[in-house]
């Protein structure tokens, strides 16, 4: 099957679009973006990727499903197009770097300076229908971004996966911690922030000091 993904990537997984299970995937996206408004836009469904080609990656975070809300999805987890309203999780996201690394909070919450440096912002599923949180969830993409983390994990060295929450930890779970360093807190959600499980993680400078340590450039938060 033919998907416009970054070359790079279309190399890893073309094993992954031959699939029935993908191709059935495909169908049930297709079908959804004709009959219903859903996010992000057809063009940005494989954005994380289109940032950040397979061998540029640095740097894993793990979302779940893009946002819902009208004009908030851009493909990349926890990011908004630009002039979009910061939702919360993001909002305590910049909250911890300016503690963490001292960068003061951005105005935009558009994290494609992030993608472009090396940090694929990968949700579990890539789609979703307006205004129905997890509707496009247990229809292939799972399996898809399973086979994305095990890609990495198995033919990429010294990666940092940052793990924010139950859902990213499981999906997580079979990473290589031999290889990679795995980071893992409470979700940015303020429900999870507010009981003292995400704020005080430090896990932006911890990756920076692990680049830096192995080499490679650091993260410009």
């Amino acid at each position: 099957m033919q998907v416009t993904i970054e070359e790079s990537w279309k190399e890893q997984l073309m094993n992954e679009f031959e699939k029935p299970y993908f191709e059935k995937l495909i169908q049930f996206v297709k079908n959804e973006y004709e009959k219903n408004k859903c996010f992000p836009p057809g063009k940005q469904i494989f954005s994380a990727f289109d940032h950040t080609p397979f061998n540029k990656v640095k740097v894993v975070i793990l979302g779940q499903d893009p946002y819902h809300g009208e004009g908030q999805a851009n493909g990349l987890c926890f990011s908004v197009a630009d002039g979009v309203t910061k939702p919360p999780s993001l909002n305590n996201i910049f909250e911890e770097i300016k503690t963490d690394v001292q960068i003061p909070v951005p105005s935009s919450g558009n994290l494609e300076r992030w993608a472009n440096q090396g940090v694929l912002l990968l949700n579990a599923t890539l789609t979703v229908r307006a205004h129905q949180a997890g509707s496009h969830q247990k229809k292939g993409w799972e399996q898809f971004t399973d086979a994305v983390i095990s890609k990495l994990s198995e033919n990429r060295e010294g990666l940092v996966f940052l793990l924010w929450g139950g859902y990213a930890k499981k999906k997580g779970a079979k990473i290589d911690r031999q290889k990679h360093l795995v980071l893992t807190s409470g979700h940015p959600s303020p429900l999870s922030a507010n009981r003292g499980y995400w704020f005080g993680n430090k896990h932006f400078s911890k990756t920076n000091a692990y680049l830096e340590k192995n080499g490679k450039e650091k993260i410009e938060w």
